[in-house]
C-alpha cells in the first residue's frame, strides 16, 4: 500500500543525547562534567557511549578502550547498566504514546514517531516535538534532540543538526535544498563501503546524487538505486511501522583472553546459549536459523549457520546446534577473542517487511 504523499506526513525523530553517558552523569552527579565512557576499558574492553565532554577528544562509541584511554588519558570508564537504560527508555515510550501510537523504536535511544493524526490532534509537529522534549527533561532529567519533516530520512537527518539538546525544522518545500547540502555519507541507508564507492564516483553530497540519473546510478547501486534517487530529492515513502522489526536475536561474548580449548569453547557457548534463550522467552520470536560467531585472536570472524525444519525447543536444543556448528571448525587456527550464537528467520515473520533499519542489539560485550 502506497503511503500518503511526503507532504501530508508529520514525521518526529527523537534522538536521546548521549544516552548511557547522560544516564550515568544524571544518577552519579560527581561524574558531571567529566570525561565518561560507558564500557570496558581495559586491553579487550569496547566504549558503549561516550559522554560530550569525552567526545572533544576523539572518544567515541565502538572504540577499543586502549585507543579511547590513549586519546584522553583522564577518562572515567563505568560499567554499563542496561536494566537502568532499558527502564529510563520505558520511561520515554510513556512520553510518545501520550502523543501517538505510531512509534517505531530504533534502539534503546531513539525512535520515530508519525504525529500526522495524533492523539492530542495537535496541527503543529514542531509543537508537538518540543512537548515531548520538554516532557523528558522534565521527568528524566536528560536531553533529547529533535527532527522534523515530511519523512523518516530527513526527519532523522535533522535531528543530529543543532546537538546536544536541539531541534531542526524542515518543512516540505525544503527538503530538497537540505538535501541538496547534505554529505551522502550521513545519510541513513548509505553505508560506509557504498559511501565510498560513492566518492570514487565524484559523489560526495546530495546536490552531486542528484545529478545521476536513476538508470546510472541502478548500474552501480542495484535495487538501492532507487532509494538514493529519491533521497537526493528529499523523498521518501517508508512509513513510520508501530512495531519494532526484529530480524535476529544474538548474544556475544568477548574473552578476557584467547581461548582455543574445545572444553572451554564449549563452557562459554552453553552459558551464551543461556542468556540467548532468556531473550527468546522474553520476545516471543522463535526462529528455525542458528548461527554461530567466533571471532579469532587476529580479528578474523568466522560464522556458520545451519538452519532448522523447526525452531529449537529450548536453550539446551540452541547449545547443541551451537556446539556443533562449533566442533566442525575445531581446531582453531588461533584462540578465539569472541563466542557469538544467534537465532533468525523467525516463524511468522513477514517476507516483506524488510526496512534497512539495523536489528536491535540485545547485548554488548564490554569486557
Amino acid at each position: 500500500m502506497v503511503d500518503a504523499p511526503d507532504q501530508h506526513r508529520k514525521i518526529i525523530h527523537i534522538d536521546m543525547d548521549a544516552f548511557y553517558a547522560s544516564v550515568e552523569q544524571r544518577d552519579n552527579p560527581e561524574l558531571r562534567g567529566l570525561p565518561l565512557a560507558v564500557g570496558g576499558g581495559g586491553t579487550r574492553g569496547v566504549v558503549a557511549a561516550a559522554s560530550y565532554e569525552a567526545r572533544k577528544f576523539g572518544v567515541r562509541s565502538a572504540m577499543p578502550g586502549g585507543q579511547a584511554r590513549r586519546l584522553c588519558p583522564d577518562l572515567i570508564f563505568v560499567r554499563a547498566r542496561f536494566e537502568a537504560y532499558r527502564e529510563v527508555s520505558q520511561q520515554i515510550r510513556g512520553i510518545f504514546e501520550r502523543f501517538t501510537d505510531i512509534i517505531q523504536p530504533l534502539s534503546l535511544d531513539e525512535a520515530y514517531l508519525d504525529v500526522t493524526h495524533n492523539k492530542l490532534g495537535i496541527v503543529s509537529a514542531t509543537y508537538i516535538a518540543q512537548e515531548i522534549r520538554r516532557l523528558i527533561r522534565e521527568e528524566t532529567g536528560l536531553t533529547a534532540s529533535a527532527g522534523v519533516s515530511c519523512n523518516k530520512l530527513i526527519a532523522k537527518l535533522a535531528s543530529d543538526q543543532n546537538k546536544p539538546d536541539g531541534l531542526c525544522v524542515v518543512k516540505p518545500e525544503q527538503a530538497e535544498a537540505f538535501m541538496a547540502a547534505m554529505q551522502v555519507a550521513r545519510i541513513h541507508g548509505v553505508g560506509p563501503v557504498t559511501a565510498r564507492r560513492m566518492a570514487k564516483l565524484g559523489i560526495q553530497t546530495g546536490a552531486d546524487l542528484k545529478a545521476w540519473p536513476l538508470p546510472a546510478l541502478q548500474r552501480h547501486f542495484g535495487k538501492a538505486a532507487a532509494f538514493y534517487h529519491g533521497a537526493a530529492r528529499g523523498l521518501d515513502d517508508r512509513p513510520v511501522r508501530d512495531r519494532e522489526t526484529r530480524k535476529s536475536i544474538s548474544v556475544e561474548d568477548t574473552f578476557a583472553s584467547d581461548i582455543g580449548a574445545e572444553g572451554q569453547l564449549l563452557a562459554e557457548l552453553e552459558q551464551i546459549a543461556a542468556r540467548l534463550w532468556e531473550r527468546v522467552e522474553k520476545s516471543q520470536a522463535h526462529g528455525r536459523t542458528v548461527t554461530l560467531k567466533i571471532k579469532l585472536g587476529d580479528f578474523r570472524i568466522l560464522t556458520r549457520s545451519r538452519t532448522l525444519p523447526a525452531p529449537p525447543h529450548d536453550a539446551a536444543d540452541a547449545f547443541a546446534i551451537g556446539a556443533d556448528l562449533l566442533r566442525a571448525q575445531l581446531p582453531l587456527p588461533i584462540g578465539a577473542r569472541l563466542l557469538g550464537l544467534g537465532l533468525s528467520n523467525f516463524v511468522g515473520e513477514d517476507e516483506d517487511d524488510g526496512d534497512e533499519e539495523e536489528p536491535v542489539q540485545l547485548r554488548l560485550a564490554l569486557g
